[in-house]
């Protein structure tokens, strides 16, 4: 306990020291012995000859400085974002990193007024380490796990080929504009236009979740923009430290080229492997906080961090690692915890998130009063320009191979959406501070503002109008139903047997595949047996009952405002828990022959008889509403096919029809030509038939009706 308290007042001193709020110089010294005890301390030296009175009061600020400016920077940050959304119409208008942006910007100025220089600034250290992590971790931990793997090979093709051709495109053609300015630009080589295409290029996913969470697009096209432009830090990060590494050697060959392109591989698989080790760790710790559920969700926040912090350590990638740790561990972590920690997490980590993006924001517009700035209009418009034509031109064509490939293809709409929002932001921001000193310098800095505060005020502001005025798809308000969720299982299960039978290995194929894995080995090892669903579809149940009591802010359900039914009380949520949980297990139990592609015969169902369904009535009623009777054996047996087909729609028709019929009890008139009269009545009388038994149905009593599926036998 020791080790940890100093461990972590180490970590207090070393996050105060990053934060850049305060200068070395300022941080209090330890005191020998305080004043109370009398003694008296000058110019360093102690004295026991002279006692001090006692104080009744007295301040010592140097001796709360740090945490006490750390906190009134975050409720600064909290009190604008609460003053944004309680401002009227201006959030339908302005995001609200626009308005953060402000806050800084004016925050920033009057420091700058009063001290008469420069204001702190974020740097590096502190964002990568402390305020980065909270936002990967709360968009790896929350994100759609089908729609991001269905979309999985797109989201690559983006972030990876479409940051490369980014890259190469805007630091090829700012060398040509240096090339073409001699005079002004003459000194910056090709490796620094490629260093600073690399840093450009990111595009920032705390500007783009801020302002595409509050155009509630669909699904698609948010999980694409969202997915590449997480995966784009990574691949962007790895690159700028790859071109950095190639500034410092004293010349680069074609063997360092190939290096870097093995270095820019094993750091994203290296990141993944981290993630995926930690994140099965947490989902097996997890399993053992029955006893202790007050921790549980520490060890979420732990791991991930620890994750990220390992990643960094080892210079791998750590948003890989963390996305990767977030995505394995949560539907084991989620299983293995009690609802309150559930919601203990989300909350957490949305709170965390939103601090720190709320900081970034703010940080962003202090640090852009600085006396560091230097002005080119070829190099700063061209940068602009640049930066907008080569991502529309790579969505274009990117989008043009991939669409071949697609089921559900890209539209032309939804691709000016992604070119057009390719914001920037904290990233590329912190990245450009790292870079060595050198006389232009200055200039990346100044032209990286531009293009942050460009794309997140005019891209971020006209986008919303865009795409109203575009009509692009919108995304569905409600939580899906089960049956949704049941049926499109069933649609997944169906594909994968399709794939099975004619041996293509395609993307159903694989998440059957690992679905059995999943059901066989993990769950079985990292689930706690108790915890563990009998049914697959009380298993969706469940997730769509945490959804719900999750309340996501996402996708909040459709409350009809002309429904006024109470709420179900807590014991007849749990009644009906019960119920559907023993219905569930009972209907799983059932034996049912099972068959494959290689064990199915052409007489697989030629001994069976299926038994039509009953329709009981009640005691003592004196007509029966349709009621349908077993086929006698010697006449099912004299049927033939077409009148098989006849007898299933007389049943279908009779079912669907309400008309109160006597029944004749002797009858002369086989069933089957009953039936078939039936039929026959019933297509002739059409919709006025079904209309005038409708209005006689009303009027008539209302009466019972039990349906009784009997088991099939097997004859």
């Amino acid at each position: 306990m020791v080790a940890l308290w100093i461990f972590s007042l180490l970590s207090s001193a070393n996050l105060v020291g990053c934060l850049g709020l305060i200068r070395p110089a300022e941080l209090p010294q330890p005191h020998n012995l305080p004043p109370l005890l009398g003694f008296n301390r000058t110019n360093g030296s102690l004295s026991v000859d002279v006692p001090v009175a006692l104080r009744v009061f007295s301040v010592d600020y140097h001796h709360v400085q740090a945490p006490f400016e750390i906190v009134l920077w975050i409720m600064l940050a909290s009190l604008a974002k609460l003053g944004f959304h309680w401002s009227g119409r201006v959030p339908a208008v302005v995001p609200e990193s626009c308005l953060l942006i402000m806050v800084g910007l004016l925050v920033g100025g009057v420091i700058y007024g009063v001290r008469h220089s420069a204001p702190p600034t974020l740097s590096a250290d502190a964002f990568f380490l402390f305020l980065l992590p909270p936002i990967v971790l709360d968009a790896g931990y929350f994100l759609p796990g089908r729609l991001f793997f269905e979309n999985l090979g797109t989201i690559l093709w983006y972030a990876v080929l479409g940051t490369l051709w980014n890259v190469l495109g805007i630091g090829l053609s700012l060398y040509g504009v240096c090339l073409l300015a001699q005079s002004s630009l003459g000194d910056v080589s090709l490796l620094h236009c490629l260093l600073f295409g690399s840093l450009i290029a990111a595009v920032d996913p705390v500007a783009v979740l801020s302002v595409f969470q509050e155009m509630h697009v669909n699904e698609q096209l948010h999980i694409l923009v969202f997915g590449e432009s997480l995966l784009n830090d990574a691949v962007t990060v790895v690159l700028y430290k790859l071109f950095e590494s190639f500034l410092r050697l004293p010349s680069v060959s074609g063997l360092d080229v190939l290096l870097g392109g093995c270095r820019v591989v094993v750091v994203g698989l290296g990141g993944l492997c981290v993630g995926l080790f930690f994140g099965l760790v947490a989902a097996l710790t997890s399993r053992f906080t029955s006893r202790a559920q007050v921790i549980a969700p520490l060890f979420v926040f732990l791991y991930s961090y620890l994750s990220y912090l390992t990643s960094e350590m080892l210079h791998l990638s750590g948003i890989m690692a963390i996305v990767t740790c977030a995505v394995t561990m949560k539907q084991y972590v989620e299983a293995n915890v009690s609802e309150r920690s559930n919601i203990s997490i989300q909350y957490f980590l949305r709170m965390w998130s939103s601090v720190s993006e709320t900081l970034i924001f703010i940080f962003l517009g202090v640090s852009t009063i600085q006396d560091v700035h230097m002005w080119s209009w070829p190099f700063v418009c061209s940068t602009l320009l640049l930066c907008l034509v080569w991502r529309a031109t790579g969505v274009l064509l990117l989008t043009a191979v991939v669409n071949k490939l697609r089921r559900n293809a890209v539209t032309f709409r939804d691709q000016f959406i992604i070119a057009y929002g390719g914001l920037r932001g904290a990233i590329c921001f912190s990245l450009v501070f790292l870079i060595d000193d050198f006389p232009k310098k200055r200039l990346f800095i100044t032209t990286t503002i531009v293009v942050i505060l460009f794309t997140v005020f005019v891209q971020g502001m006209t986008i919303k109008p865009l795409v109203e005025l575009l009509d692009v798809k919108r995304k569905k308000r409600a939580l899906p139903t089960v049956s949704e969720e049941i049926h499109s299982r069933l649609i997944d299960h169906l594909l994968a047997g399709i794939e099975d039978v004619v041996g293509y290995w395609g993307q159903h194929y694989w998440k059957d595949k690992f679905e059995q894995f999943n059901k066989k080995y993990l769950r079985r090892f990292l689930i706690r047996e108790d915890h563990q669903a009998r049914s697959s579809i009380l298993r969706v149940y469940q997730e769509l009952e945490r959804r719900e009591t999750r309340g996501d802010e996402e996708t909040p359900p459709l409350v009809d405002p002309r429904s006024h039914s109470r709420p179900l009380l807590p014991e007849e949520m749990d009644s009906i828990r019960r119920i559907l949980s023993r219905n569930l297990h009972n209907f799983n139990n059932k034996q049912t022959p099972a068959y494959s592609r290689h064990t199915l015969h052409q007489d697989a169902n030629a001994g069976r008889i299926r038994k039509p369904l009953h329709c009981h009535q009640s005691i003592g009623e004196r007509y029966t509403h349709n009621t349908i009777t077993h086929w006698p054996q010697g006449v099912d047996g004299e049927f033939s096919g077409s009148s098989r087909v006849r007898t299933g729609l007389s049943r279908s028709h009779t079912v669907c029809s309400t008309s109160p019929r006597p029944t004749f009890q002797d009858s002369p008139v086989p069933i089957a030509q009953t039936v078939s009269v039936d039929l026959k009545a019933s297509s002739a009388g059409g919709d006025q038939m079904c209309s005038n038994n409708q209005a006689s149905a009303d009027r008539a009593p209302k009466k019972q009706l039990n349906f009784v599926l009997e088991n099939e036998i097997q004859q």
